[in-house]
């Protein structure tokens, strides 16, 4: 295990379980549990992670290890339940929290889905929940990927047969981690740095190497002001979803010469102005939330795979004209390095399949890897597909993505634009943010606030 992917191990908290997910909608009368079981059985040998569990060397000597779980149990993994009536999204949501507030176990492979029935217009969903230790990079794949098809299907897959390798035995991985530590002094320290508590001391020796933050980082150093986003958070969740037409946005990209990113993050600077002065929070004409972006970068190098960089966006919270927000935020991303480099949808859509989850996973665990002093929330839009991807012949009709929170930091922001929609996730502490509704309404305000000044059409 990479020191980097073992550190999420360690900062894994009951107030701050380290895992991500989403939640996936489908229209699908009666869709079977036991269809679900049987794709998932045939498809899990295209990520072989989802059957290993991590051992711990004894001693701590050296970083753990991926085993293979010799008592797979498919069944506690992809697990049902269902939304009390009348089964909107009210109480999809609610369950969702629920489930995503729950830690994993960590004596099995970590990840779980839940097939959530009981909903409105006989439609089906299903909550995905990975631990951040397995998502290492864009070549990462997801289970949820990997059961989706570009069209209908029928569930004809037959299960792989799987053998699993015997776990090595103490004395064995003693040996091999004191031999690695006598021969590859390197990983020694590595393993003396990935077992402290605050993953911000590691950040400069692993987050900068593996994804490329220093620079961003270092420019914008300086310590963000508190807002009440950053309030020390519990283990319970809240978890908001809204859908908007990605037409809205592209309007708005179109008539002001912006991108899509740059109309996102302008909608949730007019929200946030809106939230902190309902909040009675001092809202001046300097005053700023800093976001942290992940953006998905080309690299020059073509023998490595593309990285996703983090960038600290100023949201000027504190101007009223929502154009003028627009214009600060396109030309602030505009001078910020590598953007020149950012990869359009198609790119990262090919380089990921259904690239929204793991591009939300790599957006999490850049947050967690860079101090909470330099930024007040995290922000993360995925393109996806813009063509409809089913689960044998049930047509998915919404993504959102779970975006979990860390210490002191109360709210993050997800978006995924799927199928001509733009699928947009809320996850928040629930004492913190008992008003979340209220943020979400601002969303809604915003982007009307925007659209308000787009060019009348005869």
């Amino acid at each position: 295990m990479s020191a980097l992917d073992a550190s999420f191990l360690y900062l894994d908290r009951p107030e701050t379980p380290m895992h991500v997910g989403g939640v996936l909608v489908f229209d699908s009368p009666g869709f079977a549990y036991e269809a679900l079981v049987a794709r998932v059985s045939a498809r899990i040998s295209m990520v072989p992670r989802y059957r290993q569990r991590v051992r711990e060397v004894p001693f701590r000597i050296s970083r753990p290890i991926w085993v293979d779980d010799e008592d797979f149990d498919l069944e506690h993994h992809v697990r049902r339940t269902s939304v009390v009536r009348p089964g909107g999204r009210e109480q999809l949501d609610e369950l969702a929290a629920r489930l995503f507030s729950r830690p994993l176990d960590h004596d099995r492979p970590l990840w779980e889905m839940y097939l959530i029935e009981g909903l409105e217009h006989g439609r089906v969903a299903i909550v995905t929940k990975t631990h951040q230790a397995m998502i290492d990079g864009l070549g990462a794949v997801d289970i949820e990927q990997v059961i989706l098809d570009r069209g209908p299907s029928e569930f004809a897959d037959q299960a792989d047969e799987w053998n699993p390798r015997s776990e090595p035995s103490s004395v064995a991985m003693v040996t091999k981690a004191l031999t690695e530590n006598l021969t590859t002094p390197a990983l020694a320290w590595d393993v003396v740095r990935t077992n402290v508590t605050d993953i911000s001391h590691v950040a400069g020796a692993l987050g900068s190497r593996a994804w490329d933050i220093a620079t961003t980082a270092v420019r914008m150093a300086r310590t963000v002001h508190p807002t009440p986003l950053n309030v020390e958070i519990g283990a319970q969740r809240r978890f908001a979803t809204a859908d908007y037409r990605l037409d809205s946005l592209k309007d708005i990209r179109r008539a002001f010469g912006v991108t899509i990113n740059d109309v996102a993050l302008a909608v949730i600077a007019g929200a946030l102005r809106s939230w902190l002065m309902a909040r009675g929070a001092p809202v001046t004409g300097s005053a700023q939330v800093r976001a942290m972006v992940p953006i998905s970068t080309r690299n020059d190098d073509p023998n490595t795979q593309n990285n996703v960089s983090a960038f600290l966006v100023d949201l000027p919270v504190g101007e009223p004209d929502p154009v003028v927000r627009l214009r600060r935020i396109a030309f602030e991303l505009a001078q910020l390095k590598d953007v020149g480099q950012l990869l359009g949808a198609d790119a990262i859509i090919s380089a990921a399949g259904f690239g929204p989850p793991t591009l939300h996973a790599l957006g999490a665990r850049l947050g967690a890897n860079l101090t909470k002093r330099v930024y007040n929330l995290v922000i993360t839009n995925a393109p996806g597909p813009q063509h409809a991807l089913f689960l044998g012949d049930a047509r998915m009709v919404a993504s959102y993505p779970f975006v979990p929170l860390t210490q002191n930091q109360a709210l993050g922001v997800g978006f995924t634009s799927y199928d001509g929609g733009i699928f947009l996730a809320l996850t928040a502490d629930r004492e913190a943010m008992p008003d979340l509704d209220e943020v979400m309404n601002c969303l809604s305000d915003s982007l009307a606030e925007l659209r308000d000044y787009l060019p009348a059409h005869d």
